[in-house]
């Protein structure tokens, strides 16, 4: 059983993102995540990127989760971020690379580019704060 969530999305691609737009989805080699807002979820998603919160890394990583990596991001304010939250302090959060086989891995992206995550995952995600994902079965 395979769950399709789509979470929050508290910015962009920044500046100093590094992508190759000649396919799709796009293939990013550095990436800058430029926050506009942010509800407080653990996992965001500026397409075709994710990232995650520095202790939720640590327990997916802990559990052994397949079809992830975790890899450098660089994270950037913009205005009406600083406008919005003068004082806010952001956690400390890693790129989420995707590389998994569908329904074999605990972590895939579908044809539709949507991410797809175990039910194992899901209970897992489920002790963080995902509240503004969209999350629905995936039928399969």
């Amino acid at each position: 059983m395979y769950k399709l969530i789509e979470p929050e999305v508290a910015g962009s691609l920044g500046k100093e993102t590094e992508l190759d737009n000649s396919v799709f989805p796009p293939d990013v080699k550095k990436l800058n995540y430029e926050f506009d807002g942010w509800l407080g979820d653990d996992i965001l998603e500026s397409f075709p990127c994710y990232i995650v919160t520095e202790s939720l890394r640590e327990t997916l990583e802990g559990n052994k989760f397949t079809g992830v990596s975790f890899h450098e991001v660089i994270i950037s304010k913009s205005e009406t971020f600083s406008e919005l939250y003068p004082d806010r302090e952001l956690p400390e959060f890693y790129w989420l690379k995707i590389s998994g086989e569908a329904f074999k891995d605990d972590f895939f992206i579908t044809e539709e580019n949507i991410l797809a995550i175990s039910e194992r995952a899901y209970f897992v995600l489920q002790n963080y704060n995902i509240n503004n994902a969209d999350i629905e079965d995936l039928e399969g």
